[in-house]
């Protein structure tokens, strides 16, 4: 196999190898972003008794990364657009990895939560910037959907492995080892890239316009964190004026991007029904997955009382599904029809949700894993197929803002996914009764949440521990079912409108310009 970079323009436009080795480190940088938003949930408890953050300092330690990727994907996707992605991904990745030792070994609550936001904005670099650069470096249709295939299932697995790999790393070593695995990675991705990696960006590109930056940002932040607050503490003042503002923000970037003439976001693309429909199943595909995950994940730890390790080791269906979905979803899409396979990608997931409110604490793992893995098989599908939709609608020039789009559905709707199931599980848990003679700080503990119920238990004695831990899973597995079945709805509803929002749709065809 010849080394010789990948050259667009040459006569081996498609078929040069170098398009693939390029290919193999790109799905790189997604894995480990991806593996990057879930594998600090195990660290938290270790980290917390290093550094002793507040319990709103830990929140902000966990919420500040994909925050700060939520809020910058647009403009960061446009960016790669006007500078060039590949620069832009070796100068993410070369942040990422100095970061990632920032984030290893912060001293401080304070120091920590800067490095998670700086983590977020290196992340917020690299996501479009992979999809845009397969956008790119694959000009055949079928191949470009392949590898398309290939990076979303690496999106979805990083999800699902980040427990294993976060379980496994723990066990042995202190918790800055979940960031510095990051290291290594992004040191072959900037020594290959630069080699094999094509430089690609907007040929007119125009200015980069900086209040729609701004705008970005505040409104998808503001969104983003009053979903995540209304899921742990209800409805408040604060939630209502960080929605009020983040929406009154998004709506005047979109307004904005009208009056542009080279704007960060072509909203018009909005007006295509096949892109608009691709980008509401990319949201609810993602909403549905991680909020299973998230969910799940808790009920085999404090449920169940299986180890962190075993817990991730027992949600690797998902990511199998994921991945073997993912890679098969082009050719389904293009034999039977893309909205046939988004609309039973969705499906798929709606009705694993819907077996969920059937279990109970003592179901057996084989039917958590069959649910695990249609999941993942429905998500592997739709998310596979909707991100080429996507891709596939806009023309090369602007395919990281394209990107920036698909990305930014990934990132709320994991966010929305946690916060929405959430807070439904969260209303219906702190509903249980207390046991007789449990005093009333331990009983406020325990109705915050199950770990916090597990963790005031060990204070009583067994006959009283016993009972208040079993009230308390007990709650919590009956939040987890409502939780599930207003997800079914929603996901099964989805499928319906993507089947009517695709019509006619096919991978092979983009919107043509005028």
């Amino acid at each position: 196999m010849s080394s010789t970079p990948y050259r667009p323009g040459t006569s081996d436009d498609r078929y040069h190898p170098g398009r693939w080795i390029a290919l193999s480190v790109l799905v790189l940088a997604v894995l480990l972003v991806a593996v990057d938003a879930t594998v600090l949930g195990l660290a938290t408890p270790f980290l917390t008794e290093d550094l002793e953050p507040t319990g709103t300092q830990l929140l902000w330690i966990g919420d500040i990364y994909s925050f700060v990727i939520a809020g910058l994907l647009v403009s960061m996707g446009s960016l790669g657009d006007r500078i060039g992605r590949k620069k832009l991904l070796l100068t993410g990745a070369t942040a990422f990895g100095a970061v990632s030792v920032l984030n290893a070994y912060a001293n401080s609550p304070e120091m920590m939560i800067l490095a998670r936001a700086l983590l977020g904005v290196a992340g917020a670099t690299l996501m479009p910037s992979t999809l845009a650069l397969i956008r790119n470096l694959f000009h055949d249709p079928r191949e470009r959907s392949f590898a398309i295939g290939i990076w979303g299932a690496m999106a979805s697995a990083g999800a699902a492995v980040g427990p294993v790999i976060g379980g496994v790393l723990l066990e042995h070593f202190w918790w800055g080892s979940v960031f510095l695995i990051n290291l290594p990675v992004m040191a072959v991705l900037v020594a290959v890239g630069i080699k094999m990696i094509p430089e690609s960006k907007n040929p007119e590109p125009g200015p980069w316009d900086l209040p729609s930056v701004g705008l970005s940002l505040v409104g998808m932040v503001g969104v983003v964190y009053a979903v995540k607050e209304l899921a742990a503490h209800g409805i408040s003042w604060a939630v209502v004026l960080s929605a009020v503002g983040g929406g009154l923000a998004l709506l005047w970037f979109v307004r904005r991007q009208f009056r542009l003439p080279s704007p960060l976001l072509d909203m018009r693309l909005f007006h295509h029904r096949g892109f608009s429909g691709a980008v509401l199943a990319d949201l609810l595909t993602i909403l549905g997955l991680s909020g299973l995950v998230f969910f799940l994940s808790q009920f085999l730890q404090l449920v169940q009382g299986r180890s962190p390790l075993e817990a991730g080791l027992a949600e690797l269906p998902a990511a199998i599904g994921a991945v073997t979905a993912g890679l098969l979803a082009g050719r389904a899409a293009r034999r039977f029809s893309v909205r046939s396979v988004v609309t039973g990608g969705l499906g798929a997931i709606g009705l694993a949700l819907a077996v969920v409110t059937l279990i109970h604490k003592e179901t057996a793992y084989p039917l958590l894993g069959a649910v695990l893995l249609v999941v993942g098989v429905g998500a592997g599908f739709s998310f596979t197929v909707t991100a080429d939709v996507i891709l596939g609608s806009v023309p090369k020039e602007h395919a990281g803002s394209a990107s920036a789009v698909s990305e930014t559905a990934y990132e709320l709707g994991a966010a929305l996914g946690i916060a929405l199931l959430g807070s439904i599980v969260t209303s219906v848990y702190q509903g249980f009764g207390t046991p007789e003679g449990v005093p009333a700080a331990t009983s406020e503990a325990a109705h915050e949440s199950l770990g916090g119920a597990v963790e005031s238990a060990e204070t009583l004695p067994a006959q009283q521990a016993d009972a208040l831990v079993w009230a308390a899973q007990e709650a919590f597995v009956n939040g987890l079912r409502v939780a599930a079945a207003v997800g079914a709805v929603v996901l099964l509803a989805t499928a319906v409108a993507a089947w009517y929002l695709l019509r006619g749709q096919k991978l092979e065809e983009g919107i043509v310009e005028d």
